[in-house]
């Protein structure tokens, strides 16, 4: 993707449509105007606002324009945002496919936040956060009129500028416990709280602990214990992608209201996953791992039932491709039979067809790995790797310098470093802290996991740092104990996954599409048992895609699961197929128990360290397999975690108002 397909408007055809259209659409209603036809009786439509447009993936084929309203009835105020039939020839997304993005009648009384985008190159847009934490995707005004859909707005509910953030508005902040309740949860504390209370990470500068005043360094940093629940710095606009994780972590029926208004009527996209398990499997692949999910609970019906029956549809489509056993792990004697005298690995695919079926020695990883993820090349030598690591680390050291020079004056004039460094500092004290490498006050590898996730917000600025990279990290760490090489291995990993936290949630939403389009392939019965029930989302899989299944499987099983996606061997895509996999192994129990939206997310919320690692990816092999072509075809081109293509502008939709 080029620079100018997202900046240059005059070669855009939905920029050169809507000059045709005319200046900009603005319809106010006055209590003397009737509603239009298309309205439901006693409505009044008092926003009306054309060429509107959601960018569902990074493609400009792909995006979607539409009609914005903001329709009153009664003492409610609705929006709504429907997308044109017909109105690109180029258009790689069907009339179905639109339907997705549709939204249809949300109360303002549903909406907690929106923020307002304005940067310096592009278009105008705006986040709309509903109470539940869902995000529906950003909202692009190619012919302006941000500032008359805030002030029209206005002008029927309460709408207040955040005190923490002068581009993020809160609606109705003054008396709703429960968005206040949903704001305030953390997916950490939700995930580790059953481990007792976790140490926070305080940060205390020369004049009495205020964070404005910059940043501190590593002797102002104390650990504390203790029984009481953090209050949580809440920015409802901040890292949009994590809160929609975190909040669909939590069942709620209020959850369940908001997400079926976005997904109603989208024939193809029948959203749910769910997780498969067996109580008895207990792994100790390496002593030193402590499992990270050990004090989690699984129901007494859930962790005592056998499997449920088979699929026939299974056996049916996969009986002569079923996928292969799964093979003992890459030992140091048969890793040095891939190399030559000087170090190159003489059959790059062969070696990670052996990585796929058996994955890596835990001894042998810190070498593998640098491998899989990219930073050393496949025909590298010794002395070559050598010398790039010396290169590495120096430049490493220079980008380290660069955050560690700033001294709290500048870091008060700098708040997107505050932010970062605040949030970052959070998140290290709560990231894999059952593990002995991270347990403990004073731990200088959480030390190292804070340096790190700040060098590389700044050594990526656009994309900075949102919460789950931590998640990312740790394991990374853990496996090369080394700062300069865990950084750079970070980075190169980043390349593929970066987009998972894009703000618009561009790469998830383009993941997300490709997971529905393969269940619908896949398991037919399934996807239209989803659509039949009201489960019109594949949220339920978004945690899983995020960070990689981080934290469905005990540590040692998702560095395992990590090695084999990464050697891309069937498919760079090889995680949709795993979600597939685990949602075919569950269907039977799905449609069996007729699970509504909240059954669902307590079921797969609660199987969590509980999934029978092997024989998912066993099925997701076969189902790669199966799939075939037609399975490459759901997902489309530059789908995470493909490598970008090449674009210098990698994350426009990270600009931010205010640095």
């Amino acid at each position: 993707m080029h620079e100018a397909e997202l900046h240059d408007l005059s070669d855009d055809a939905d920029y050169a449509a809507s000059i045709q259209q005319g200046s900009e659409s603005i319809y106010r209603g006055d209590s003397s105007k009737k509603s239009s036809c298309s309205e439901p009786e006693g409505a009044e439509i008092v926003y009306l606002k054309d060429n509107v447009t959601i960018h569902p993936t990074q493609y400009a084929s792909e995006r979607i324009s539409g009609r914005l309203k903001l329709i009153k009835q009664g003492s409610s105020l609705l929006m709504t945002w429907i997308p044109y039939k017909g109105q690109s020839s180029n258009a790689r997304l069907s009339e179905k496919d639109k339907n997705l993005y549709t939204i249809r009648a949300v109360p303002f009384s549903e909406i907690r936040s929106i923020r307002r985008h304005t940067p310096t190159l592009g278009w105008q847009y705006v986040i709309v956060v509903l109470s539940s934490g869902l995000a529906f995707p950003p909202l692009y005004f190619y012919n302006g009129g941000v500032k008359e859909f805030l002030g029209t707005i206005k002008q029927h509910v309460l709408l207040v500028r955040s005190a923490e953030d002068a581009n993020v508005f809160l609606v109705n902040d003054f008396q709703d416990p429960l968005q206040r309740t949903l704001s305030s949860l953390e997916i950490s504390r939700a995930v580790s709280v059953a481990n007792g209370p976790s140490p926070t990470l305080s940060t205390e500068s020369a004049s009495g602990g205020d964070p404005e005043n910059g940043a501190s360094d590593q002797s102002s940093i104390r650990f504390q214990q203790n029984g009481r629940q953090r209050q949580k710095h809440n920015d409802p606009a901040r890292d949009i992608s994590i809160q929609v994780l975190e909040k669909f972590s939590l069942v709620t029926r209020f959850a369940r209201e908001t997400t079926s208004q976005l997904f109603r009527e989208s024939h193809i996209d029948a959203f749910t996953p769910n997780e498969r398990k067996k109580h008895n499997q207990s792994t100790h692949d390496h002593q030193s791992v402590i499992m990270s999910n050990d004090s989690q609970k699984v129901p007494e019906d859930v962790s005592e039932t056998s499997d449920p029956p088979s699929d026939p549809l299974e056996f049916d489509r996969l009986s002569l491709v079923w996928g292969k056993p799964r093979q003992p792990p890459l030992r140091r004697e048969e890793w040095t039979t891939f190399l030559d005298s000087e170090g190159r690995v003489m059959d790059s695919k062969a070696l990670r067809k052996r990585i796929f079926y058996g994955g890596v020695e835990h001894n042998l990883r810190a070498e593998v790995w640098t491998f899989l993820m990219g930073y050393h090349e496949y025909g590298s030598t010794y002395a070559e790797r050598e010398y790039l690591m010396s290169i590495r680390k120096s430049e490493y050291e220079t980008i380290k310098r660069q955050w560690q020079s700033i001294s709290p004056e500048q870091a008060k004039k700098f708040t997107k470093f505050r932010e970062r460094k605040c949030l970052i500092e959070k998140d290290v004290v709560r990231t894999d802290r059952s593990l002995s490498f991270y347990d403990g006050d004073e731990n200088p590898n959480v030390y190292l996991l804070r340096d790190i996730l700040l060098s590389y917000s700044f050594y990526n600025f656009d994309l900075g740092y949102c919460q789950g990279m931590s998640d990312l990290l740790s394991p990374i760490l853990f496996v090369m104990r080394d700062e300069s090489e865990s950084f750079w291995c970070f980075v190169f990993l980043m390349e593929r996954l970066g987009p998972n936290f894009n703000r618009d949630q561009s790469g998830m939403h383009s993941q997300l599409f490709a997971l529905s389009k393969l269940v619908e392939l896949l398991d037919t019965p399934l996807h239209n048992y989803f659509m039949q029930n009201d489960c019109l989302n594949y949220f339920f899989c978004f945690r899983w895609i995020l960070i990689q299944f981080k934290r469905e499987f005990e540590y040692e099983k998702t560095m395992r699961l990590w090695e084999v996606l990464w050697t891309h061997y069937l498919s760079e895509h090889l995680h949709l197929y795993v979600c597939v996999a685990i949602l075919k192994r569950y269907r039977s129990k799905i449609m069996g128990e007729q699970m509504d939206f909240d059954t669902l997310l307590k079921f797969i919320n609660e199987l969590s360290g509980h999934i029978d690692l092997d024989a998912i990816l066993r099925d997701a092999e076969a189902l790669c397999i199966c799939a075939g072509e037609n399975g490459a075809a759901c997902i489309p081109p530059g789908t995470p975690p493909s490598l970008p293509l090449e674009d210098p502008m990698a994350y426009p939709q990270l600009d931010d108002d205010v640095l």
